[in-house]
Order: structure tokens, then C-alpha cells, then sequence
């Protein structure tokens, strides 16, 4: 870990924290939430040991990068564009993008809309949605997280109640269920937590303490923006390249026990695979047996071997 640089790059006016290390062919490390670069730690080591030069950058508005002045107003695209702009301001012509949750949406966006710039794609958790496909889910628990989350205001004001190191420990718990976070009878997502479960044993104190301090420096104000209100919106210029596939060689990998599985569809739609490859023709599916929702994390050996594999083949 003390081998990995940090440093700011400025990006269409905001500096944004990359973290760092190795050197080789680019790997572009895209974090979900409640996740940050840090959540790559594992697999970056791997990646440089490998011969790689892996970049794991904080999305705008999360961890040590700057806060846009209009967060309501941001949304998927934008995150896409900073990181074309992060890969100028790197000198990267063409890289391999690895998302997880919601940076596994900007990693395939990044390919839809500049496969130049792609030379392919490793996504965790999530599968290939569709331009607005996530404002879709009116077939969902309507006490579903998400859809709480997607109401103005709801969530912020849910998460606002903890601090940054509950925030972290609550989500990270529950969302390692293989069960979907339903806050039934008025209840409210944090209001989930059951204290006395404790944390995934693949999940540190010492990890909640390097999450939670990031956040309380970041706050919750842009990570409930993206992903969550902003999926409610119209996706603006996204929809212009809703109907192209991705062309790049792609690789999913899902846990078996991931909750992502259970949301309206998404469990036919992977398996079925046809449907899924008709967007992504050149995809790969990888399944991790027990594997949650956080599968980098808690099975990384396992997963960079994979990973290695894969990236090694487009070289």
C-alpha cells in the first residue's frame, strides 16, 4: 500500500485524486459507492506486479476530489467525460477500464461513447443497463434502497442522521446480504442496521476507518446525486448512443450472492446471456460462488487472477 502515489490532476476545472502505481499498459479502476479508490487496493498491487499501470481515480464529488459547484445538476455523462479528460491529462490514448456498481455503468458508458478510447471492459456487480434503464424500476419494492434514494432529499436526510464511519459500517453490512435493502414500515434504509451483526470478515476496521474518512471529508451530497437522483432524470446525450453495442471484449463478473441479482429482471437478464450479448457481443460472464456484492474485496485473490487473465489476452 505504501507503494501506491496520490496525486491531484485537474480536469475541466476540478482536481480529481488518482491513486496510482506500476507502469505498463493503462488499467482505469472506476469505484461504486459506498466504495472509493481504496476499495481497488487489492487489485492494484496485482495489476502493477503484473506489469500494468493501474489508476484508480475518486469520481468527483467522493474522497479527495474536488466538489463541482451545481452537484444537482451532474449526472452519468459528466463522470464519463472527466474521465476522457483524466486520460488527456495522463497522455493515455486507449486504456482498460475495470468498473464496479455504479463505476461499472461508466465504464460500459465510456466505451459506448468513446470506444476509441477503450480496449476493454471488466465490470463487477452490474451488467450493461441501457441509457435510463436504472430510472426503470417501477416493478421494484417501492420501499426499495434505491428507489428511496432516488427521491429528492430522502436520502441525504437518511444518511445525515450517522456519521461518516456508521454511514460506511451500515451499507457495507447490509449490502452484503444476498438479500435486496427493502425498508418496510415507514422505515428508513440506515434503519436496517442490526448492530449487533458485526462486519464482513473480509472487511477491517482498519478499511472502515481509510472509507469513513474519506466520506467525512466528501460527505454524501454528490454521491446521493450520482447515482442515485440523477437516474431519475432524462439521460440528456446518453440516449443518442442507447441503441449501439459495445463493441469492446468485455468480461462480467458477478457473485452468485450478489442482491444485485434480485432487482426486477436483472437474474434473467444475466443468465439468459443472449439478451445481455446482444448489447455486449463480446462479453464474458464469470459467476463467483458466495460472492457478494463486493466480490473484488472479499475474494481478491480470486478475482485478479481472473482479471490478470483476461487483460493479459488483449495485449
Amino acid at each position: 500500500m505504501d507503494k501506491i502515489q496520490h496525486k491531484q490532476v485537474n480536469v475541466g476545472g476540478l482536481n480529481l485524486h488518482v491513486a496510482e502505481i506500476g507502469s505498463g499498459p493503462a488499467v482505469l479502476l472506476l469505484h461504486g459507492f459506498p466504495e472509493i479508490w481504496y476499495s481497488w487496493r487489492h487489485q492494484m498491487i496485482a495489476l502493477a506486479e503484473a506489469g500494468f499501470h493501474a489508476i484508480a481515480p475518486d469520481f468527483r464529488g467522493y474522497g479527495l476530489s474536488d466538489q463541482p459547484s451545481e452537484p444537482e445538476k451532474a449526472g452519468f455523462y459528466d463522470l464519463v467525460e472527466d474521465m476522457v479528460g483524466l486520460l488527456d491529462a495522463l497522455g493515455i490514448d486507449k486504456v482498460l477500464v475495470v468498473g464496479k456498481d455504479f463505476g461499472a455503468v461508466i465504464a460500459y458508458y465510456l466505451g459506448l461513447c468513446h470506444p476509441d478510447r477503450v480496449k476493454g471492459i471488466v465490470t463487477l456487480g452490474i451488467p450493461y443497463l441501457k441509457p435510463g434503464a436504472l430510472e426503470k424500476w417501477d416493478s421494484a419494492p417501492k420501499d426499495l434502497y434505491f428507489r428511496h434514494w432516488q427521491e429528492p432529499g430522502r436520502g441525504l436526510a437518511d444518511l445525515g442522521r450517522f456519521d461518516a464511519k456508521t454511514v460506511v459500517r451500515n451499507i457495507y453490512t447490509l449490502f452484503s446480504s444476498s438479500e435486496l435493502p427493502v425498508a418496510e414500515d415507514g422505515k428508513e434504509v440506515m434503519d436496517l442496521y442490526d448492530p449487533s451483526k458485526p462486519l464482513p470478515p473480509w472487511f477491517t476496521e482498519d478499511d472502515l476507518q481509510m472509507y469513513s474518512s474519506l466520506y467525512e471529508k466528501s460527505g454524501f451530497v454528490f454521491p446521493m446525486q450520482v447515482p442515485y437522483l440523477c437516474s431519475k432524470r432524462d439521460q440528456g446525450i446518453l440516449t443518442l448512443f442507447s441503441e449501439r453495442t459495445i463493441q469492446a471484449p468485455s468480461l462480467l463478473i458477478m457473485g452468485t450472492k450478489d442482491y444485485f441479482l434480485k432487482f426486477p429482471g436483472v437474474g434473467y437478464y444475466v443468465n439468459s446471456e443472449m439478451l445481455l450479448k446482444s448489447a455486449v457481443p463480446n462479453l464474458e460472464i464469470n459467476f463467483f460462488p458466495e460472492g457478494s456484492h463486493f466480490v473484488q474485496e472479499q475474494f481478491p485473490e480470486e478475482v485478479n487472477k481472473l482479471l490478470l487473465g483476461f487483460l493479459n489476452q488483449l495485449l
